[in-house]
């Protein structure tokens, strides 16, 4: 054994001296391996193949691939899963891609001369403004071939579930400060993962016509088996969906619609507006919703007619939910899972302020997309794989067990 050891240690210093960068990274992907191996045998309670019921504290669930950039070269591994998702190896920090576009975007805005106030504090508590030009776009470069790929990667899954919004950054060009959506795009698997789909920037002015050429791309990766959208009713996105992706069904966002309706009245009326739309979600299944949503519609048109027109025409998309798993419901009928994570881009932007160019939106937003992605990979699922294959057995409102469809 000693032997070994030393012809080991040999072989490594050789190596080394060498720059035998192959050996080096495969002896990097070995040991990183192992370490997970290990630490999820210590979370299960036993090791991988080895059947002890009594002593099992939770089972793996398979793999899940991430690059992982090192001194050595870029290294492929296959993160191990559990079934609670509550497993990230010790040897990867989280949120540090991020962290390193923003202070390339930060340093890229110091050295074209166009930061601001927040960006030249930043600059001094950070110590860097001593970067060359150079160094700054050699370290743009790489990321932007991370974000590029991220993007651009291949959607090889069924999205049954995708939901479409936009939030909205400033960015310099030509001179000037311009409001620019970021386009984004997140998606239920039919294996019940959450996963972020995509992300493009448009003009502020511009969207409308840049929704289309999004949801192209998204299909053109390979998006299929949509069986709902959750969206607002932006400008040129309803017209998108119904064009680029046949056959799903669009649900309104009973939110946007609600401040929508409010916005028709007069603020003492708001309340009572919001309760009425929200008795219609409360119904147990899609009649009873179609019954109250009626009520509500007679009971508005006296007093507020614009409201039970708004109302009236968005009947068949706002209730589109109800045919879907009563699991699902609450999440799928409106962008609020969306938005949250519109509000973590928001969040960890805020700290630039106004962007320096499009390149350095879409390499921090990007970034932030790519983490929380991981992030969801290695969390719980967000429905159970069991509930999703009831998506195409529901039937007049009511769920269909499979075992029971397939007997009959």
């Amino acid at each position: 054994m000693a032997d070994d050891s030393m012809a080991m240690l040999d072989a490594v210093r050789k190596a080394i001296e060498e720059g035998d960068g192959d050996f080096l990274r495969d002896a990097v992907h070995l040991l990183a391996q192992s370490v997970m191996e290990a630490e999820v045998t210590e979370l299960t309670g036993v090791p991988k193949g080895e059947r002890a019921p009594e002593r099992r504290l939770t089972s793996r669930n398979g793999y899940r691939e991430r690059r992982w950039d090192t001194r050595v070269g870029t290294i492929d591994l296959a993160i191990p899963r559990v079934r609670d998702g509550n497993y990230f190896p010790s040897l990867l920090e989280p949120r540090r891609r991020a962290e390193r576009a923003l202070l390339a975007v930060v340093q890229e805005a110091y050295l074209l001369g166009v930061s601001t106030r927040r960006v030249d504090d930043l600059v001094a508590s950070l110590g860097i403004s001593g970067m060359s030009k150079s160094e700054v776009s050699r370290i743009c470069a790489a990321l932007d071939a991370e974000v590029e790929t991220f993007r651009n990667r291949p959607l090889l899954e069924a999205y049954p579930y995708v939901w479409l919004d936009a939030t909205y950054l400033k960015v310099r060009e030509a001179g000037r400060v311009v409001s620019m959506a970021a386009l984004v795009a997140t998606g239920v698997a039919m294996s019940g993962e959450r996963r972020v789909l995509g992300v493009e920037l448009a003009p502020g002015n511009d969207e409308g016509s840049a929704w289309p050429s999004f949801i192209r791309s998204l299909v053109g990766r390979g998006l299929h088996g949509v069986r709902l959208v959750i969206s607002d009713d932006h400008a040129g996105l309803v017209k998108a969906i119904r064009e680029q992706l046949l056959g799903s069904g669009w649900q309104r966002c009973r939110v946007h619609l609600t401040r929508n309706a409010q916005d028709l009245v007069p603020r003492s009326a708001r309340s009572m507006i919001a309760s009425a739309v929200r008795s219609v979600f409360e119904q147990p299944d899609e009649r009873a919703a179609h019954e109250q949503f009626g009520q509500v519609i007679d009971s508005l048109e006296p007093r507020f007619p614009a409201v039970a027109r708004l109302l009236l025409d968005a009947e068949p998309d706002l209730l589109a939910h109800f045919t879907f798993p009563e699991a699902h419901r609450r999440q799928i009928r409106s962008t609020n899972p969306l938005e949250r994570l519109n509000k973590e881009i928001k969040r960890r932007t805020a700290v630039v302020g106004i962007f320096p160019n499009r390149a350095s939106v879409l390499r921090l937003v990007g970034m932030i997309l790519a983490e929380q992605d991981d992030e969801w990979q290695d969390g719980r699922r967000y429905f159970r794989p069991e509930s999703m294959a009831l998506i195409d057995t529901v039937i007049e409102g009511k769920e269909v067990e499979p075992a029971l469809l397939m007997a009959s």
